[in-house]
């Protein structure tokens, strides 16, 4: 989902991204050759994947980008008939312009159909002449092989906590915000690289008070503090089960935090856990576990409550 804001400071330059800087400038090098190969943009979500797609588009073809120019995403049907008619239609008919190619803008091109796939990858050999397909995906070992040998991979990362500052200062400039470093570390944190997810949450922040502010931007987030979980696993490992469930029942129920946020937080932590190493590594075997329960369906403090009593059996040296 995209805010207001998100499209407000989205870039429009190739030098106004920030943090995929090789294959950034890559891409730039091929655009500004006129005649770029069928790319494919794999990586997690919020890092710029769908915005250098659109920045190729608009500087081949300036003002008439939106007539040589198709995007289908997750929201449309996304089955071999839409490959077969709207995207065939497309691809043949000649571009406008003196760039000899029409662009379409697979995204999400992963939730294709192994059948939708197979009619792509002919489309693409069959009509490269006229067209070029940018696919974007946020794992590429989801996409078939043909449709891979084909494109141009480029991949893509979480950015770093320098590049989601830099994006953070900017709109706090432009916004007249007055934002504290420790609001921005929360803001990192709470996106985890995710530039997308970090403007909206500054967004709803600064809707709130223009004067950004860590506990602020927690509240935002609702999402658990290390410091909470911190210490019920403190008294996990001293060995008092009964204050740690009570400490993490307290933590769900007051700020509303889902059982899949607090594993995420306790696997953060126990990394920080005065035990052994190889401690460490059977806690965290533990957690996986508990997660994969929880996502099956079981019930999130019932799982979370068992995994407390690993951690309690951990510090009394029987785990």
């Amino acid at each position: 989902m995209r805010g207001i804001w998100t499209e407000k400071y989205r870039p429009s330059k190739f030098s106004e991204l920030v943090g995929q800087d090789n294959s950034v400038k890559r891409v730039e090098a091929l655009t500004n050759s006129m005649n770029i190969p069928h790319m494919l943009f794999a990586g997690p979500a919020g890092t710029g994947k769908s915005t250098l797609a659109l920045i190729v588009v608009k500087e081949l073809y300036k003002e008439n980008w939106k007539e040589n120019y198709l995007e289908l995403n997750a929201s449309d049907e996304r089955g071999i008939n839409v490959i077969r008619e709207k995207v065939k239609n497309f691809a043949r008919t000649k571009s406008l312009g003196n760039i000899p190619f029409k662009i379409i803008f697979l995204d999400e091109a992963d939730a294709l159909t192994p059948e939708a796939q197979q009619a792509l990858r002919r489309t693409m050999e069959n009509y490269s002449a006229t067209c070029r397909f940018i696919l974007s995906c946020n794992y590429s070992s989801k996409i078939i092989d043909p449709i891979q040998s084909r494109c141009a991979i480029f991949r893509f990362k979480l950015l770093e906590k320098k590049d989601i500052e830099k994006v953070i200062l900017k709109i706090a400039e432009k916004e007249n915000l007055a934002i504290k470093q420790d609001a921005v570390e929360i803001l990192y944190e709470g996106c985890e690289g995710d530039c997308r997810r970090c403007i909206n949450i500054l967004q709803s922040t600064a809707s709130i008070s223009p004067s950004i502010t860590s506990e602020l931007v927690a509240t935002i987030i609702s999402n658990t503090k290390p410091r909470d979980i911190k210490v019920v696993l403190d008294y996990a490992i001293s060995g008092d089960f009964q204050k740690a469930k009570e400490k993490l029942l307290d933590i769900m129920l007051k700020e509303s935090i889902s059982g899949q946020d607090v594993i995420k937080a306790i696997q953060k932590e126990i990394w920080n856990l005065p035990v052994e190493p190889v401690i460490k590594v059977k806690l965290t075997e533990k957690t996986g576990e508990t997660e994969f329960r929880m996502t099956e369906g079981s019930d999130p403090f019932i799982q979370l409550q068992a995994l407390l009593a690993s951690f309690v059996l951990a510090g009394l040296g029987e785990e």
